[in-house]
């Protein structure tokens, strides 16, 4: 990833990155919203979101649409997901009016101890290799959305990323790019050139992948259940080989997963219900930022404005301060969420920002750089699914099983060492989580699924949208294409500390002036090439009877409906 520090004259060259006026709306949108009445999908890759209107047309609701998509992603986006991960979602039921929750993340190897990484004088868990391997809880995920809410059989759901793995697909620009860097990092693990770099080379832009190793999987997965992924052949291959890499992930740990089915919560932000998943996720983060802002006149201040920045990345500040203590697997730990996003505490917390200054009493760690696709569909009858699949740190671990043409996740990467800490690592655990989909009622009724992917971004990402779109007045589009903001320098869950108030990343767009004066409240500023997420969304307008849809310009996505 490229970093420039601000000047002046880097700031008028990255000014000529801003899109060409337009007839309507803002001059940084990237083009119309997507407006359509019976089923919307929007995804971070083409393939994906028709294959996901394909399934609509032919009679799937949207949680059929979604795991079609999804198992395209994994083979088209696997710098980004795959089977090899982990998957969340909020799912809006229109037959019962209510929202579910769904956490199907995966724990870590029950035959690895912490007393492991001390014998061995391992101090930080490694983002690469067999030791950051948890149970990979994607294919679970989609069986218990198909069994709860789906309406066709798997065979059918999973058959076109069967089709496209075997045929093949061309690759597309930004996946390309990603590509790259992770084929680059990961060519001496075994298998993986064999699998991601036919020719030697990651695939060009354009050029024809064929995965016939994931064909495959995938078809076992279709006829044989999730049994077949955890219980069967394939189990046992993962088994052998984490064994031969010297790793803890057995076949016992992929038995024993179970996914879990939870209440998503929620705060009230300015009349609009925001909803997101409770941890080991980091999703309430964005509540509790929402909720001190709340105490202040946004709207006032305006897009891009000091005054906004300087309080959006105050309030980043102190949730991201409760988020490195206490989010974490509510199996081992006692989380006061209720308190977290609570508007007294929030209102406590309001209290210790300064108008005028930066703060720096904080401790700065290092930024999570997981990899994600997130995505979202709506069908006819009113369904919505907002869904959120990782590896976490790019392609993954670099744990490829030979012949079945994925690699397994490396979130537990993201446990800390250090005992005593809610998210230190123990067996049988799920690691803290980066990857939170989001929805937003209004008056009880769906009104809005987003997300934006990115690691810590992603609740910061959530925050910005919801303000632009109430706030500011943005529409779907817009909402996303905005220039975004990103602090990077929290305290982190891995047990890292923030001590110089870390630094403020602004995209292109933001003005010249409003630069200076954050300057000179002290805050550090930087220009940064990429990590500020991709968001997709769609909105239900009741009153006209359609969906709005919108796929932002970072990726390679596409919103569209029919």
């Amino acid at each position: 990833m490229k970093r420039f520090i601000f000047s002046f004259n880097l700031l008028v060259v990255v000014g000529l990155a801003i899109a060409q006026d337009r007839i309507t709306g803002e001059s940084f949108a990237t083009r119309s919203e997507v407006i359509a009445k019976n089923g919307m999908a929007c995804t971070s890759q083409p393939l994906a979101t028709q294959v996901a209107l394909d399934i609509l047309k032919a009679g799937g609701n949207a949680m059929d649409a979604a795991i079609a998509a999804n198992a395209v992603l994994g083979l088209v986006e696997p710098t980004g997901n795959g089977v090899g991960g982990d998957l969340f979602a909020i799912v809006w039921d229109a037959e019962t009016e209510k929202l579910y929750g769904l956490n199907a993340s995966g724990r870590s190897p029950r035959s690895l101890t912490l007393d492991y990484f001390k014998e061995n004088g391992i101090e930080n868990i490694p983002s690469y290799g067999p030791l950051p391997v948890s149970v990979p809880g994607c294919v679970d995920g989609w069986y218990e959305l198909n069994e709860k809410f789906g309406s066709m059989k798997m065979e059918e759901i999973l058959k076109p990323a069967i089709n496209y793995a075997r045929e093949g697909f061309p690759v597309t620009e930004v996946i390309a790019y990603y590509w790259a860097g992770g084929a680059r990092a990961l060519s001496n693990f075994p298998n993986i050139a064999e699998v991601y770099m036919p020719d030697g080379n990651a695939p060009e832009k354009g050029e024809i992948f064929k995965n016939p190793y994931l064909a495959s999987t995938l078809e076992k997965i279709a006829k044989g259940g999730r049994d077949a992924f955890y219980k069967g052949e394939i189990a046992r291959t993962i088994d052998t080989f984490m064994k031969e890499q010297g790793g803890f992930l057995s076949y016992e740990d992929l038995a024993g997963h179970t996914s879990e089915w939870v209440e998503p919560v929620s705060t009230n932000y300015r009349g609009y219900d925001v909803w997101e998943l409770p941890p080991n996720g980091q999703g309430i983060a964005a509540l509790q930022i929402l909720n001190i802002l709340e105490g202040y006149d946004i709207a006032s201040m305006g897009f891009g404005s000091s005054e906004y920045i300087h309080y959006f990345v105050e309030a980043k500040k102190l949730a991201f301060e409760d988020r490195a203590r206490y989010y974490a697997d509510p199996a081992f730990n006692e989380i006061p969420v209720e308190t977290l996003i609570s508007k007294e505490y929030a209102s406590r917390r309001r209290e210790l920002i300064n108008s005028r200054r930066a703060s720096r009493f904080l401790d700065a760690g290092k930024i999570e750089h997981g990899n994600t696709i997130y995505m979202t569909v709506a069908d006819n009858a009113g369904n919505m699914v907002s869904l959120i699949q990782s590896n976490y740190r790019g392609l993954g671990s670099g744990m490829c099983p030979p012949g079945l043409g994925f690699i397994l996740q490396d979130r537990g990467e993201i446990f800390t060492l250090e005992e005593g800490h809610f998210n230190v690592y123990e067996p049988g655990k799920r690691p803290f989580h980066t990857i939170i989909p989001a929805f937003i009622t209004k008056h009880g009724k769906p009104w809005m699924s987003f997300g934006v992917m990115g690691g810590s971004m992603q609740p910061q990402g959530h925050v910005q949208i919801v303000i632009n779109m109430i706030d500011f007045g943005m529409n779907l589009q817009e909402a996303g294409d905005a220039p975004r903001i990103r602090h990077d320098g929290s305290s982190q869950p891995t047990g890292e500390k923030m001590t110089d108030g870390g630094i403020v990343n602004l995209e292109s767009g933001i003005p010249y002036q409003s630069i200076r004066e954050l300057v000179r409240q002290g805050h550090r500023i930087q220009y940064t090439v990429g990590g500020y997420g991709g968001y997709q969304a769609i909105l239900w307008d009741e009153e006209k009877g359609v969906y709005f849809g919108a796929s932002e310009s970072r990726k390679d996505g596409q919103a569209a409906g029919y």
